[in-house]
């Protein structure tokens, strides 16, 4: 990585760190917000969450192909500008129709800066520094938002709609300063034009080229069911399981996410040292089996009415396994889709990745719900234990669509410096054109 590059990302992470910091603010409170403090009900609460959902949905398909065409920091200070107004909005709006409208504004931008955010960590990065990068970007998003949600909460008042003002103020003003952060990168010459795309696949083709891609294909497969399995339900489905069977209070129910919040911060880069060698598709393949785990302790933390001590520490368990799982997520799942993405499709495979990612939080909350709220709790259990297991399985079937510098770029780096210098290079995102077959990796190699 060039003396550029290093500063480049710097200025990046510090943005994306600002961000998240706003988002604390206001995440936890935006329910109670919506429907208390304001007094649109709990309908209205629930139509302005959904709609930033399906803000995201609308735009993500479009951002990939504008990312690649204009590049990608243009683009995010687009987002960063109307994810600053919708979140002001929310702040001044009383109505039904402003509030959800400001909610769409602020869906919208966020769901357009996650990828050109995420497309240009990868061009001030290398294979090799990737997987580090990515994870700093993870680490520093739970950190900044913990560090908001805390002082949010010392700053909120539901009597006073205008302690809420000063909560969505201060997220539009860090969107703000991540728009003016990343506004003075000046990034590294783009690498997209070394292998673009012929014209008749830019015009119309390059959602043909991305489902071409195999490997791909079984990404996005693998990544909705790891959101729908873990995201998808934090807020709805297991949060429903812990008041209702495990029981434990509110408050209780607190201090389990901020255990994941802790295991996150805590373990990040202690795992990236263990996993950053190892193949990703078994790195994966294992958060599937951790969350097996954590979901089978969950489904025993409901069956510990007689100890009420124990029901509590499963259930923090279940958290801060989830959060173990996430930080081995981190440094593998974003540097891949880079890895797979022929370099003048990054946005795209960026941009589709995240769309995956917003349909499983879509319908991950929707499920777990509907279930929990009809009772069906071991139904649900065992419907999470098979998602947790097929992560596992589908992570493993990947493995052997991935080259080997796809899968252990680390590694592959290593045994072309120890072959000398005519070895030819490896480039993991250099790749061929989507479609074309791909190499399993060398068998009987360890990971």
């Amino acid at each position: 990585m060039t003396t550029a590059m290093g500063a480049a990302l710097r200025r990046i992470q510090l943005g994306n760190a600002l961000s998240a910091f706003g988002n604390g603010f206001t995440i936890p409170f935006t329910f109670v917000y919506v429907a208390q403090v304001r007094g649109l009900g709990s309908s209205t609460a629930g139509v302005v969450l959904a709609t930033f959902a399906i803000a995201a949905l609308v735009v993500l398909p479009f951002t990939g192909r504008v990312i690649d065409q204009r590049g990608p920091l243009p683009v995010a200070v687009v987002g960063t500008v109307t994810a600053a107004t919708g979140s002001l909005g929310l702040g001044l709006s009383g109505s039904a129709p402003l509030v959800i409208a400001s909610a769409a504004a602020l869906g919208a931008g966020i769901a357009v800066i996650q990828p050109s955010l995420a497309t240009m960590i990868v061009w001030c990065s290398t294979p090799a520094t990737r997987s580090r990068s990515f994870a700093t970007q993870f680490f520093l998003n739970n950190l900044g938002l913990g560090l908001g949600g805390l002082l949010g909460g010392l700053l909120v008042d539901t009597s006073n709609p205008a302690s809420f003002i000063r909560l969505f103020s201060i997220e539009a003003a860090m969107f703000l300063a991540l728009g003016a952060v990343i506004a003075t990168v000046r990034l590294p010459e783009a690498p997209r034009m070394t292998d673009a795309v012929p014209q008749e696949k830019r015009s119309g083709g390059r959602w043909r080229a991305l489902l071409a891609d195999r490997a791909m294909v079984q990404l996005c497969v693998l990544g909705f069911v790891m959101f729908f399995a873990c995201y998808g339900q934090f807020e709805s489905g297991l949060s429903a399981f812990a008041v209702e069977v495990t029981r434990i209070s509110p408050a209780t129910l607190g201090m389990a996410l901020a255990a994941n919040t802790a295991a996150i911060v805590l373990a990040q880069f202690v795992v990236l040292r263990l996993v950053e060698r190892r193949r990703r598709s078994r790195v994966i393949a294992l958060v599937g089996l951790i969350w097996t785990v954590a979901w089978v302790i969950a489904g025993l933390s409901g069956l510990l009415h007689d100890s009420p001590a124990l029901a509590t520490a499963a259930l923090i368990s279940t958290y801060a396994l989830f959060g173990l799982g996430e930080s081995m997520l981190s440094p593998t799942v974003a540097p891949l889709v880079a890895d797979l993405a022929p370099s003048s499709l990054l946005g795209q495979y960026n941009a589709t990745f995240a769309l995956v990612k917003q349909l499983a939080l879509a319908l991950g909350p929707a499920v777990g719900g509907l279930m929990v709220g009809a009772g069906l709790y071991g139904s649900y259990i065992v419907m999470l234990v098979l998602c947790s297991l097929g992560i596992t399985a589908l992570a493993l079937r990947m493995g052997r669509r991935l080259t080997f510098a796809q899968d252990n770029p680390l590694r592959a780096r290593s045994r072309i410096v120890a072959s000398g210098p005519a070895a030819s290079p490896v480039v993991p995102a250099q790749r061929a054109e989507p479609g074309t077959a791909v190499a399993p990796a060398p068998s009987g190699v360890s990971a």
